[in-house]
């Protein structure tokens, strides 16, 4: 099933781990030293261009009853809800930018436009999902509470509707990043009973989610189509579509990075007494990226680089393509994974996963230590000791031991299927 030592799965030493640790240390203290102008005109350059072009599309939405109006104004007002969201709100709440002490672009002083209250996303996202990267029953985003996305979740009836829920979660991303905190589930179980402190707090949080919710839906949907006066209605489905554009794309650069084959699932043992070193280590290998040009890094707010975003959440986002460099450099030198692909590949396995795992076990071909979507140390039959070659010297570990066990798989599909079988006899007339 899910992994419950890291070190084993990876097939490195205590030191071998330890000195990874070191290395992704060294790369930290490069880039804090060496943040500056260059970095602060980046992140005010971007919010000058993001403020553009939503005042564009607010502007051309004035003439939205005419159809390329309508068209243009939803791609710039998705556009620029796109980068507010990605490259500017959850980075500078990430803390990336505080370093330059401007109150604006703050970690504790930035509000998103998002239906979700900032100080709830910092507390579901940086804190738990960043410190117990897709560790069963610490991690909510592991699934979103919702979704059945590894088969160490156990499988329910409820199961049945993934590809419904998913959809409806990508249209409605933003709704679901709101209620997250307040952790309904709890609520059903009624683990939330009244005159209770859990109660009050609760309350407290969903009253918090409720006034933004109404702020967003009274500025999306109300002022600003009112401000367009006769345009009102087309104002108002154009502010709908781009929401939905905002939430579609988010839905799926998260998706992305966290649900194709290689990014990985923990179990709580594995956490236990972890060092940095090991922390470095399973963020490395649960985490996945998507290949691209820099408007796609751009626009997915550099999580196409998830990995380095997983290692350094808060060092800026603009500097993570030369991070990656290095950490490909690490990759190769401990013969370590380093997943990546294009956004087509990488959401068709996402989606493959999350269509699977509407059934139960069963009805799968692979087993559970040896699935796309999860794997285990178990799958290696206790054979995870690094190995050198003894002609090069390099390393033979677990990207070499992964690909190895492909191969094989292959192979044992191959004889087994029918093509491979031989021809019947001819049988005359």
């Amino acid at each position: 099933m899910a992994i419950s030592d890291v070190k084993e799965y990876a097939h490195l030493t205590e030191a071998d781990v330890e000195a990874l640790g070191a290395e992704f240390d060294a790369i930290r203290r490069e880039i804090e030293s060496s943040r500056g102008e260059k970095d602060a005109r980046y992140i005010r350059n971007v919010i000058r261009l993001q403020r553009a072009l939503e005042i564009s599309g607010r502007t051309v939405l004035f003439a939205s009853f005419l159809p390329p109006a309508w068209l243009a104004g939803v791609a710039l007002l998705s556009t620029a809800k796109i980068i507010e969201n990605m490259e500017i709100g959850h980075n500078v709440m990430h803390g990336q930018w505080d370093w330059m002490n401007d109150p604006e672009i703050h970690s504790s002083s930035w509000e998103w436009d998002n239906t979700g209250p900032a100080k709830h996303w910092k507390q579901t996202h940086n804190y738990l999902h960043h410190k117990y990267t897709n560790v069963l029953g610490m991690d909510d985003d592991i699934g979103y509470g919702l979704l059945r996305v590894t088969r160490d979740q156990r499988w329910k009836p409820f199961n049945i509707g993934n590809p419904v829920y998913n959809l409806l979660l990508q249209l409605f991303f933003e709704y679901g990043v709101a209620i997250q905190h307040l952790e309904l589930g709890k609520l059903a179980a009624g683990r939330y009973k009244e005159g209770t402190p859990e109660r009050a707090e609760f309350e407290r949080k969903r009253s918090e989610v409720l006034t933004k919710i109404g702020k967003q839906i009274g500025k999306d949907y109300l002022l600003f189509p009112l401000l367009t006066g006769p345009a009102f209605v087309t104002t108002l489905t154009a502010n709908i579509a781009a929401n939905m554009v905002r939430n579609v794309w988010t839905n799926a650069v998260i998706f992305c990075g966290h649900f194709p084959d290689g990014a990985e699932k923990f179990t709580k043992a594995d956490i236990d007494g972890e060092t940095q070193g090991q922390w470095y280590l399973r963020q490395m290998l649960g985490s996945a990226n998507i290949s691209g040009g820099p408007v796609m890094h751009f626009m997915s707010g550099n999580l196409s680089h998830q990995i380095e975003h997983h290692l350094f959440p808060d060092l800026p986002s603009n500097r993570y393509a030369d991070i990656a460099v290095k950490v490909r450099a690490l990759a190769e030198k401990y013969d370590l994974p380093y997943t990546t692909g294009s956004l087509p590949v990488q959401y068709f396995k996402s989606w493959r996963t999350i269509l699977k795992l509407a059934l139960p076990n069963k009805y799968l071909r692979h087993t559970a230590d040896d699935a796309p979507e999860t794997a285990s140390e178990r799958k290696f039959g206790g054979d995870t000791a690094p190995r050198f070659d003894p002609i090069t010297g390099k390393r033979r570990g677990l990207r070499t031991a992964l690909a190895e066990g492909r191969r094989r798989f292959a192979r044992r599909a191959q004889s087994d299927s029918p093509a491979s079988e031989p021809p019947l006899p001819r049988v005359s007339a």
